[in-house]
Formats: C-alpha cells, structure tokens, sequence
C-alpha cells in the first residue's frame, strides 16, 4: 500500500467510464472536495489523459485501466486501487452506452428492428459491468465506515416516467438503452435490499448535453452530476433511493 498521500480521512472514490462526460466532471468535482479519485477508463490513452488534466488542476487522481465487461480487467482493476488504499469508500458505476444506432438521436433503431444480439453489447456494459464491478470490490467497499454504490441510471429506465404521456421520455421506442437502465434500476433495488452493510442509490443525471447523446442534452455536465455527487457526498445517507438532481425519480 501507497501511503505517501492518502490520510486515514481521505475519502476514496472509484469512478468508472471517466475519461469524458459525467463521469469525468464527476472526477473533477470529487477532486476538488479533496477526495482520492481512481479515474477508471477503457482506453488507456485517454484514460490517462484525463487524469492528467485533473492532476494538474490539483486532484488527487490514479489512473485505472478499466474495461467493464471484462473479469481479468476488472480483477486488475481491484488489484491497483488494493495497492494505493486499503479501502474504498465510493464505487460510483457510471460506465454506460446508448446501443447499437442507424443514425442520429432520432434515428435509433426501431423495435421491429431490434434482434436479441443487439441487446447484447449494451447489457454488457450498462447491467453486467456495474455487477462485475460491484462484486469485485466489495471487500474494499466493505473495509470502509460508510461504504457507498452510486449507479448512474437515467429517467429513461423508470416506468413511470416512460408511461407518462407529458414526459418526452414516453415517445421514445428503443428496446436497449431504456431497457438496460430499467433492469440496472431493479438490481440496485436488490443490492440495496440484500446487502445492508453498503449503501447502493441511483443517480439520474437528465437529459445531459454529453457524447451519448452528441451534445443535443439541455443540462450542463455540472448540473447532470448534481445527483450522482449528492450521493456520494452524503454520510451517513439513505439506500434504495432514485435521484436527480431536483428530488425523487418515481419507478
């Protein structure tokens, strides 16, 4: 273990898909309260090309070569951050993708279209990732005082939102992104259901101007990760909420 800058009062935060967007402004943001940052991204150039544009604004930032859908990737990953702390307070499961596309954001593919293969990469990412992830380090999520999961959802994967007929959501018909988001929405239910000792919420950051969306989003990434910081942030907190940044999300 490195020593050499974490305090026993450093908080530690893990976030993964990091390099850009909320995940990266969530970084920043954890940096600047003067948190330990593992900056988790899959393509390594980048990845370390993030951290070095925090690092030099002040944060406390480690690169950590993480791939979401992998078990040797996300093993390693485990092995790094063991090797600079002894515990992480924060695993926030950020990492996530849209699914396959035929064009521009009102272009996705369609239902009829849809074949279960296509279901495929985007469950691998935004439904098996964050359990790969979650399971790996809860020993060291487990070695902290108030152990926190945040999972970055969105209102796209709440039933409510998409039924409601005065919310944008319920004109979308897209069988991956909102589908992945839902079912990411009931297993944090269950985690936080079954494993009390650990905090586990979800974030919705709304409809964020970011690369998913290519920047057609109406927020700011500061404003679209009000919700995942207040998670993070808060201690002691509540477990099996759903957030934004302006209150309680309904299911």
């Amino acid at each position: 273990m490195n020593d050499s800058q974490e305090t026993p009062t450093t908080t530690t935060a893990l976030v993964t898909g990091a390099n850009k967007g909320l995940g990266y402004e969530t970084a920043r943001r954890l940096g600047e309260l003067g948190w330990r940052v593992f900056l988790g991204a899959r393509d390594e150039a980048r990845g370390q090309e993030a951290a070095k544009r925090l690092a030099a604004e002040g944060a406390d930032v480690t690169f950590v070569p993480l791939d979401v859908t992998s078990d040797d990737s996300v093993a390693a990953a485990v092995r790094t951050v063991r090797n600079s702390t002894a515990r992480l307070d924060v695993l926030i499961n950020n990492a996530g993708i849209t699914g396959e596309r035929v064009g521009p954001m009102d272009k996705l593919t369609s239902p009829e279209e849809t074949l279960p293969q296509d279901l495929v990469p985007v469950f691998q990412v935004n439904v098996f990732g964050p359990v790969r992830v979650t399971h790996a380090f809860l020993p060291l999520l487990r070695a902290a005082d108030d152990p926190r999961v945040v999972m970055v959802s969105s209102g796209a994967g709440s039933l409510a939102v998409a039924t409601n007929p005065e919310r944008p959501e319920s004109a979308v018909a897209h069988l991956m992104y909102p589908v992945s988001k839902a079912a990411l929405n009931m297993l944090t239910v269950q985690y936080a259901n079954g494993i009390p000792d650990v905090r586990f919420n979800l974030a919705d950051p709304g409809f964020t101007a970011t690369d998913l969306n290519h920047h057609q989003g109406v927020q700011t990434v500061t404003e679209g990760t009000d919700a995942i910081v207040e998670f993070a942030t808060t201690s002691p907190g509540p477990t099996g909420q759903y957030r934004d940044r302006n209150g309680d999300v309904p299911w």
